[in-house]
């Protein structure tokens, strides 16, 4: 069984057993939580999609960690114009294990 979730603005394909890297969530290391923005779930050959949510759905996970994402290099650069600038970006991010897919 899979399910599909919105979290973080951002959408997941997930079934249980799985860990992903979702955008920050204030959770603590090892706390269970439970994503309920369940925009789809399957199971086989059935796939029951929601409008825009499934009514009862939930997914449970366990935060695994916290951390940052490899640094995103950023430059611009203006020809002719003596015009540079140099920066970064690291965003943070949220590991799950996902527990368990409920209807």
């Amino acid at each position: 069984m899979y399910a599909l979730i919105k979290t973080g603005g951002k959408q997941f394909k997930v079934a249980a057993g799985e860990k992903i890297k979702v955008e920050q969530i204030a959770a603590d290391v090892g706390q269970e939580i439970v994503i309920d923005q369940v925009l789809a779930i399957g199971n086989g050959a059935d796939l029951t999609i929601g409008t825009p949510l499934v009514a009862g759905a939930a997914v449970k996970a366990t935060v695994v960690s916290h951390g940052k994402h490899d640094k995103v290099r950023i430059f611009k650069m203006r020809r002719r114009k003596h015009y540079q600038r140099h920066g970064g970006h690291r965003q943070t991010y949220t590991e799950l294990q996902i527990n368990a897919v409920s209807v």
